[in-house]
């Protein structure tokens, strides 16, 4: 291995697993890691999503989809099996959330396990699962998603933004962990992006307010996010690792 640990079989034809990728993100992540030469091993919570992704996308050749749920470990080690049956892997993007909207006085001991187990105990599982199919491959790429909500902190989001948060701390100590192994562990941090269940769920003036926060005045998309974590999957990215990325229009400029 060359000592920058680029190779031409790291910038295409690599593994790519990615969480919550039937979702508005997951989805355009998919798309790109399959049209960069890669194959893909998409999972979702929902069979039906998963099934749709399948249709929609094509490249059946390269593309292999599991319904799973993350925080259940008999579905992460099926989910090491499958990534395992096609010869280990390169790039993990956990991307699975689930951000309800909840009053810290009406969140119950359930409701908040439910949100921590989701956001943040489900990349643990995923990540500890599958790191073993990473490491001794001399190259690697680790990116979480956290959520540009931890700067401000959200009234109603107190079990969220504290699952994103921890990620942070998670990532960094992770990179520390497996920097020896030539795998590197970053965070990204959107805005609000126009996903399905935002525009579903949230409430317009809420969205207008962080169009007017940001340096760019405009919606936050899916497609925002695809080029910054592509890079961060990339080996242009070989020397980043343990690194915040926020991207969000320039609302919090850290």
């Amino acid at each position: 291995m060359r000592g920058d640990g680029v190779s031409a079989r790291q910038e295409t034809g690599r593994v790519v697993v990615v969480t919550g990728a039937a979702g508005g993100v997951g989805a355009e992540l998919v798309k790109r890691f399959l049209t960069n030469g890669d194959t893909v091993i998409a999972t979702d919570l929902s069979p039906d999503a998963i099934d749709k992704l399948s249709a929609d996308i094509g490249a059946r050749d390269r593309l292999v989809t599991l319904a799973a749920d993350i925080t259940d470990e008999a579905d992460v080690a099926r989910l090491a099996e499958a990534v395992d049956g096609n010869g280990g892997l390169d790039v993990l993007v956990n991307g699975a959330g689930f951000f309800p909207i909840d009053t810290f006085e009406n969140t119950t001991p359930d409701r908040w396990r439910q949100v921590i187990d989701i956001n943040l105990t489900g990349y643990y599982l995923v990540t500890h699962a599958l790191l073993p199919l990473m490491r001794g491959r001399g190259w690697g790429r680790i990116v979480n998603f956290g959520s540009a909500s931890m700067y401000p902190g959200v009234p109603g989001q107190v079990h969220y933004v504290s699952a994103k948060a921890a990620l942070v701390g998670f990532t960094r100590s992770l990179a520390r962990e497996v920097g020896d192994d030539g795998i590197t562990v970053n965070l990204v941090t959107p805005g609000l992006t126009l996903t399905g269940p935002i525009v579903e769920n949230f409430p317009a003036e809420l969205i207008e307010s962080q169009r007017k926060g940001r340096a760019l005045q405009r919606d936050q998309y899916p497609q925002d996010l695809v080029g910054p974590v592509f890079f961060l999957a990339s080996p242009d990215a070989g020397f980043v690792s343990g690194q915040t990325l926020n991207v969000d229009g320039g609302m919090f400029m850290n």
